[in-house]
């Protein structure tokens, strides 16, 4: 199984380069992808000079242009599509209906790759985007367990890439409006949920208060693990009572899965993180390569020591397992 691993900046893509990644996922410095915050992302020298690094080294680069085009501006998401196959992307990781049928139609031996944001999770979905346009692999959406994705993989005619570790959205990848309603800002539009112009900190009696926008998201008592505040992540008080309705601020960490993962099928591994550091990407990078290779000669993984880089210190194998059904 390819191992797919997340770079924010061009120092990022040499680090996870050089910590044993098949492939790298990027993008360009504007809201063509899903993670424009500022100060990350590749200008189009830097996303050329960091493909030749990339291929030098027997690593492939992925290019993302994962969102979806604002109304009369598609012209930047073509130019964005143009320029990723003029700098040698090895595959465009792509949501819109519109940009794949561009980007197919206009340089049909490009490898195209259907991103998590278009939430294609049954057989059907998938192969309409294989059929159409000659997708050549799904990044499948965190909602599956392990046997669902088998049974997908049985049933298409294409490679499936799935999240192993990092953090974790609400699982409606492509329909989140949350983020939206607070700051007006669109991970799905802009490429930015939860922007940091909008988070404010403060101490209020002795807790810690996050707020994002004009919201309250959460209060921590002294010592407790503060998460970053995104508005799915947040406690809320219901008839029901308080506590995290949407989902837990913890990481996914599928590594005790790894071999249920490839019996499945699974054809790739990915990592989610192109906002963090450096030394995030090293140790995550290192830790899975070490998995992966141990798993393929037979031997024993060796033992976890990524817990200090989850979300909370705590992490979970989310919908892989459904424990909820």
């Amino acid at each position: 199984m390819e191992l797919i691993c997340p770079a924010g900046t061009p120092a990022a893509l040499r680090t996870a380069v050089d910590a044993g990644a098949d492939a790298i996922y990027c993008g360009f410095a504007d809201a063509t992808n899903a993670r424009n915050f500022p100060g990350l992302n590749f200008n189009r020298r830097e996303m050329g000079e960091g493909i030749a690094y990339s291929h030098q080294r027997g690593a492939k680069v992925l290019v993302a242009i994962n969102t979806f085009p604002t109304a009369g501006a598609q012209h930047v998401w073509h130019r964005a599509i143009d320029d990723a196959v003029t700098a040698g992307a090895d595959a465009l990781i792509v949501a819109d209906v519109g940009l794949i049928d561009y980007a197919a139609r206009s340089h049909p031996t490009q490898r195209l790759h259907l991103s998590v944001q278009a939430a294609a999770s049954n057989p059907d979905a998938i192969g309409f985007y294989v059929r159409q346009f000659g997708v050549r692999r799904v990044v499948l959406p965190r909602v599956l367990s392990v046997p669902e994705i088998a049974a997908i993989i049985r049933a298409v005619d294409c490679e499936t890439e799935v999240f192993i570790f990092g953090g974790l959205c609400v699982m409606a990848e492509g329909r989140c409006s949350l983020s939206s309603h607070v700051t007006g800002q669109s991970p799905n539009m802009n490429g930015v949920c939860s922007p940091a112009s909008h988070v404010v900190y403060r101490e209020e009696n002795g807790a810690l208060v996050s707020r994002l926008g004009d919201f309250t998201i959460n209060r921590f008592a002294k010592g407790e693990p503060a998460a970053y505040p995104t508005l799915c992540k947040g406690r809320f008080k219901t008839s029901l009572g308080s506590g995290y309705l949407f989902e837990d601020p913890v990481s996914l960490d599928a590594a005790a899965i790894l071999p249920a993962l490839r019996a499945a099928g699974v054809t790739a591994l990915k990592i989610e993180g192109r906002q963090r550091s450096r030394a995030y990407t090293e140790s995550v990078v290192r830790a899975f390569r070490e998995q992966l290779d141990a798993l393929d000669a037979g031997e024993k993984p060796p033992a976890d020591r990524l817990a200090a880089l989850t979300e909370g210190q705590s992490s979970t194998l989310g919908a892989y397992r459904k424990t909820w059904r």
